[in-house]
């Protein structure tokens, strides 16, 4: 079972709304769906909300150190609570995956991400969970700092915020253990309802019932 939810992003007005900040998003809606607050808890560098599971204490985090810093917050909380690595779970803006794609997986490296690489150093481990949010990757290597730092498009943005409502409602699944439930309905993404023809004027006009006669 996951024992702590952690999503990453950049503290401040300036960055709330852009792709690095993707993880925040989703710990936003988690807090809502769970109706738990917030809040700042300095012991841990972070926002933290608490909550319950069949009796087992559940956490959300959002770092506020900075992403270079996340395993700060991640590493201070998850020892005072004797969380292990393979409870946690870090939502993350993944750049080889296009906006409204998800993909959960445990364990591996960094690849380059920043926030994950303090992570792994902090815990010591890799072996944890990841929900890797796509936002797309701007075709050049020394255009990523500015990409993940921008605010996405809006058809980016709706993308993003329909890939994290698959991940919430996959949320029951993760904390019932079932791993290959939860990848299933997060990696499946619903295809756009095609736009239907607008009719014809002639089309359009209704019928006359033919005249019988009297």
């Amino acid at each position: 079972m996951i024992k702590l939810w952690v999503g990453l992003g950049n503290p401040g007005p300036e960055y709330e709304a852009t792709r690095h900040n993707a993880g925040f998003w989703f710990i936003d809606g988690l807090a809502r769906l769970w109706k738990t607050p917030l809040q700042l808890e300095r012991n841990y560098y972070g926002l933290v909300a608490r909550t319950s599971f069949q009796g087992e204490s559940v956490l959300l985090l959002q770092p506020q150190t900075y992403m270079n810093l996340s395993g700060k917050s991640v590493g201070a909380l998850a020892r005072f609570f004797k969380i292990n690595p393979d409870q946690i779970l870090v939502a993350h803006d993944e750049l080889d995956l296009p906006p409204g794609q998800a993909k959960l997986k445990f364990g591996g490296s960094h690849a380059g991400h920043n926030g994950l690489r303090d992570i792994h150093a902090q815990l010591g481990t890799g072996d944890y969970w990841r929900l890797r949010l796509g936002i797309g990757h701007p075709g050049d290597k020394a255009e990523v700092v500015h990409w993940v730092l921008k605010k996405p498009v809006l058809d980016h943005r709706i993308a993003l915020d329909q890939c994290i409502d698959r991940a919430l409602g996959a949320v029951p699944a993760l904390m019932a253990g079932d791993t290959h439930k939860a990848m299933l309905q997060i990696h499946t993404s619903t295809p756009p309802r095609p736009k239907l023809a607008k009719p014809k004027e002639s089309e359009a006009r209704p019928t006359q019932p033919p005249d019988l006669g009297a």
